[in-house]
């Protein structure tokens, strides 16, 4: 069977939604890098569950190397700016900061995910945040207007929103304690 096909079979074989596709595929990937252009693929599937699919194990694959997704830097922040799917959105939005981007990449970001602030679903809207934290690292410049966006969302956001938003003003404050706080940023993926 084919790669793609078999990335794609797994996120499609009846297990819609569950995690255990998804780390189906992690495992798959991690233990064969060569296979992950072809998860990269997924992501512009036209079945939502393989996009979505696609997108869960990709955050995951890439929390301790975002590197691995250089050569598709400029693809994703297309993806980022186009996708209306909810989960291709969150899962982007966590794993496209964690990347090295230039000022003009962060910039295209930072646009995505404050368009991101007025989605429907609190998760995208707390994972975009979560998301704009991590460029102000590499944008400091933008540092300011994201803590005022933390600041609103703490105050007016939805509770997840509002716990998010503490969690991560306390990070940029004191980024010493980024290890213990970020086993809780993944409550929802």
């Amino acid at each position: 069977m084919p790669t793609t096909k078999s990335i794609r079979a797994i996120l499609t074989s009846g297990c819609r939604w569950s995690k255990e596709c998804v780390w189906q595929v992690v495992e798959l990937v991690d233990g064969q890098p060569r296979k992950l252009p072809h998860l990269v693929e997924c992501l512009w599937d036209p079945d939502p569950f393989v996009a979505s699919g696609a997108a869960d194990a990709l955050e995951r694959l890439t929390r301790d190397r975002p590197s691995k997704l250089d050569p598709w830097k400029d693809a994703l922040l297309g993806l980022l700016m186009e996708t209306l799917d909810k989960r291709v959105r969150w899962n982007l939005a966590l794993t496209i900061p964690r990347m090295k981007l230039n000022l003009a990449q962060c910039r295209r970001a930072k646009a995505a995910l404050e368009s991101f602030l007025d989605d429907k679903s609190s998760v995208v809207k707390t994972a975009a945040l979560h998301g704009l934290a991590d460029l102000a690292r590499q944008d400091p410049a933008s540092l300011r207007e994201v803590v005022d966006l933390l600041l609103i969302a703490g105050r007016s956001g939805t509770p997840a929103m509002r716990a998010r938003s503490r969690i991560l003003l306390a990070r940029l404050e004191n980024p010493g304690k980024r290890q213990r706080q970020r086993v809780s940023l993944h409550m929802f993926t």
